[in-house]
């Protein structure tokens, strides 16, 4: 999705002003949150960015003519984690509202920190 850097700014304008006006949080606290969304994002798009690059170098088996399983290791190599599915922001992003969002969040920040 291409997005302006004008409706960019407008749409965090606009979250800034909902959360100042619908939650209990200061000016100085409702940054935390959006911080954090931003490092899920930005963990994601790292995740995705080497994922393609560790899949194009893997070598291919000669006796199984087949590339081995991705680990852990290879996404340190490139300078990112192997992101459990739970913290991806696509998946965060898609659960529905009946879900308790803050909860999984949460839980996506605690998968990323045992990575």
């Amino acid at each position: 999705m291409d997005i302006s850097i004008k409706q960019l700014e407008s749409d965090l304008w606009g979250a800034a002003d909902n959360l100042r006006a619908n939650s209990t949080l200061t000016a100085a606290e409702y940054k935390d949150p959006i911080l954090g969304l931003v490092f899920l994002r930005f963990v994601q798009n790292r995740y995705e960015d080497a994922k393609i690059s560790i899949e194009e170098s893997l070598p291919i088996n000669p006796r199984t003519g087949q590339k081995r399983e991705v680990t852990k290791d290879d996404f340190v190599g490139a300078g990112s984690i192997l992101l459990p599915e739970k913290a991806k922001y696509d998946y965060l992003a898609a659960l529905p509202e009946s879900e308790n969002i803050a909860e999984a969040i949460n839980n996506a920040m605690k998968l990323i920190e045992v990575e």
